[in-house]
């Protein structure tokens, strides 16, 4: 008892620390920073003074993000999080802004254009920059997943935070260099944007290979709906049309997306008949993405009551899981 008590009095205040160590930083010690970030953070952790070796943990975060040192600006951020889940710090505004403060310290750098893919030093410079941006995007998502799951367990909606759902959807979309839809995909649905998910998918539909476009957009109202959102499966829909008006975007034209556009109207009311009659007449369509028939059974089961044939415990999420690589 006595020890535990010398060493509560032995802490500074974590603000003096938090001063020191910013000196660190403006020497250019970046790794020097990071260590003691981490050692004063677990020395009051270790002391239960959760909300200093926040403050801590937060400021190295953003310092360090805010010097283009992202995998240290990540460690620390991943850590912040870590540390509210130790001190079961419930989610409210404050936190989640404290979350948004760091989140909006990762960078976001355009990954050079027009460079001649003959010469080598224009290789070497994309090579690099391709890196940079891959080690943006992982860093800034173990952050964010963290958070989730923090979010989920102390206090927001059971699927997690949707303000950070979103953020991690835009974050990968923007930033990713090699970008996964599915992923963005199963975040943005968790969220509460759909017109800025639409732009997300029709800046995909801008670049994306023949033929992706169509299933990207399908598979995106399937998510919602199988979580029973048919609002914003509707806003999304709606949106994209009007965007790909304005920047003269194709909006894909397919059997896949006639059916898609029959089940939103279908989706409104009691009809289950015709449901199921427009799955017999696209089966050709749904097939061309195996969990798509998985998503309609989902989709079955929350609007019309249909139960899942050999359904096992814990299967929808397991699905979620299967589309987004999570």
């Amino acid at each position: 008892m006595l020890r535990e008590r010398v060493r509560r009095i032995a802490l500074a205040p974590a603000q003096e620390n938090i001063e020191k160590i910013k000196k660190v930083v403006e020497e250019g010690n970046y790794y020097g920073a990071q260590q003691m970030y981490k050692s004063f953070g677990a020395r009051y952790i270790s002391s239960d003074r959760y909300s200093e070796a926040l403050d801590i943990l937060q400021s190295g975060a953003c310092i360090q993000l805010e010097n283009g040192q992202v995998t240290c600006g990540a460690e620390l951020a991943v850590l912040f999080v870590e540390t509210l889940v130790k001190g079961k710090f419930p989610y409210d505004d404050d936190t989640f802004d404290r979350i948004r403060k760091i989140y909006k310290k990762f960078p976001r750098i355009s990954v050079p254009q027009h460079l001649d893919l003959a010469d080598d030093d224009d290789m070497q410079q994309l090579s690099e920059a391709l890196a940079a941006a891959k080690t943006r995007a992982e860093g800034c998502s173990s952050f964010l997943k963290a958070a989730i799951k923090w979010s989920i367990e102390f206090g927001a909606h059971r699927n997690g935070s949707p303000e950070i759902h979103d953020m991690l959807a835009d974050y990968l979309s923007s930033e990713s260099p090699e970008l996964d839809m599915a992923k963005v995909s199963y975040h943005f649905v968790r969220g509460k944007n759909p017109k800025k998910f639409a732009s997300s998918l029709v800046n995909f539909m801008g670049k994306c290979y023949p033929g992706e476009d169509d299933l990207a957009v399908a598979r995106a109202v399937l998510m919602y709906l199988a979580l029973g959102n048919l609002r914003d499966a509707n806003v999304l829909m709606d949106e994209m049309k009007k965007q790909v008006q304005v920047r003269e975007v194709d909006f894909p034209r397919s059997e896949l997306m006639q059916l898609i556009n029959y089940l939103l109207k279908t989706l409104e009311r009691d009809a289950l008949p015709l449901f199921n009659m427009l799955r017999q007449r696209y089966k050709s369509s749904i097939d061309r993405e195996p969990i798509f028939n998985e998503l309609l059974d989902e989709v079955a089961e929350k609007f019309y009551g249909v139960q899942r044939r050999n359904a096992m415990p814990g299967m929808f999420g397991d699905i979620f899981k299967m589309i987004s690589g999570e």
